[in-house]
């Protein structure tokens, strides 16, 4: 008998489909839909396992036990930003003027994300999510967000969910939302306005140490995607565990959610080094500025971790940049191959340690059902494929 796991359930649908497909080509309708959910849950992978595409949707979950709120924001806004890119990609990319692809730009993404225990039964040789909270998540898809919002593109998250990945939605700033059900009754949640997100995304300015602005650092592969080794990177459990020296990372994050402005106390015993985010681009690279104590007074350092996507899995570059002060810089430059020393370390310890944790996660995993697929002929024929970066 199949045992109550907690899980985290999210649904990804594609808004404005029905309308769309009631006036356009059928042919390239589906090809455009059969790219646009393969981006979906690609993007999606691996924080969430696919468990049925259900027409312009993907049924994902993952455990709840080891979720983690701020990445579950991360992956559900890169997601997002993914979808607009290729949307505009698959626009950009074809000459076609029918209407399928005319009115691409109408098509939108939105999320639904619940959580509580459910049991993984099979039938007929297939895998099924069985448990009321499958039952509830379904139903939020049925929601009046858009009405109540004004909101198109939006994550609609139960406080189910929000209390499983520990965040305070209030200090994030979204927007209070419930919803009442036959038999199933009131539903309590919050509202992520994508939208928003995707606009304040594409003004923010970037911060990046660049290759040639680099004075110590390191490069390395990791078998594992991007998505496993910016957890083991960026959250404060997981950093204990590989970074050379640190007894704790003390976190103080807006809502408990990871972002610019972030400030993460990273303990050497007695000891501190004081982290601010500068910026923040899930799952492709973040960028902070330590401050180290020394003997000489307090240095100031800027560092950029960034994840390359391979076919084998991740290459990280680690570089930090010189110090903007001459005093800072006299002083650092003794202590930069205890650095360096520390650095290479922990490119030693996340090699070994996300790689096999991956293979076990994925060794433990259910199988997925397969992605649709495009017609070779189809529309969008030349696009770079969805397993790529997005």
């Amino acid at each position: 008998m199949s045992v109550p796991e907690p899980t985290c359930l999210l649904i990804a649908d594609i808004s404005g489909y029905t309308s769309y497909l009631a006036g356009v080509e059928l042919d390239h309708a589906q090809d455009i839909l059969a790219d646009l959910v393969s981006m979906v849950v690609t993007s999606l992978r691996p924080a969430f396992r696919l468990a049925k595409l259900e027409g312009d949707a993907a049924f994902t979950f993952a455990p709840a036990d080891r979720l983690d709120g701020s990445l579950l924001l991360d992956t559900i806004e890169r997601c997002y930003f993914g979808f607009r890119r290729r949307r505009r990609d698959v626009r950009q990319a074809t000459s076609c003027e029918c209407n399928a692809c005319v009115r691409i730009p109408d098509l939108n993404l939105k999320f639904v994300v619940h959580a509580g225990p459910i049991v993984r039964q099979r039938f007929l040789g297939l895998e099924e999510l069985v448990g009321a909270p499958v039952i509830v998540v379904h139903r939020l898809l049925k929601n009046s967000v858009v009405e109540a919002t004004g909101r198109e593109a939006y994550a609609y998250l139960s406080d189910a969910a929000m209390e499983a990945g520990g965040l305070e939605p209030e200090a994030l700033g979204l927007i209070a939302h419930d919803e009442a059900y036959d038999v199933i009754g009131e539903v309590h949640g919050w509202v992520l306005d994508l939208e928003r997100r995707w606009q304040e995304e594409d003004a923010r300015a970037r911060v990046r140490v660049r290759p040639e602005e680099s004075i110590l650092g390191t490069s390395y592969e990791v078998e594992a995607p991007p998505q496993t080794v910016w957890e083991f990177l960026t959250t404060p459990g997981r950093r204990v565990e590989w970074q050379a020296g640190v007894t704790d990372v003390i976190q103080d994050a807006t809502g408990n959610r990871r972002a610019p402005g972030t400030t993460n106390h990273c303990m050497h015993g007695k000891d501190a080094i004081v982290e601010e985010v500068l910026d923040w681009r899930p799952f492709d690279y973040f960028t902070m500025r330590s401050t180290i104590g020394t003997p000489a007074g307090p240095v100031k350092i800027i560092g950029t971790f960034e994840l390359e996507p391979t076919t084998t899995g991740t290459r990280v570059h680690v570089r930090f940049a010189k110090p903007r002060s001459a005093r800072d810089l006299a002083v650092l430059a003794p202590m930069t191959p205890v650095f360096q020393g520390m650095v290479d370390a922990g490119a030693a310890a996340v090699r070994t340690l996300v790689a096999t944790e991956a293979r076990t996660r994925e060794a433990a995993a259910p199988p997925e059902p397969d992605l649709p697929t495009v017609r070779a002929d189809g529309v969008l024929a030349g696009l770079p494929a969805v397993s790529g970066p997005v």
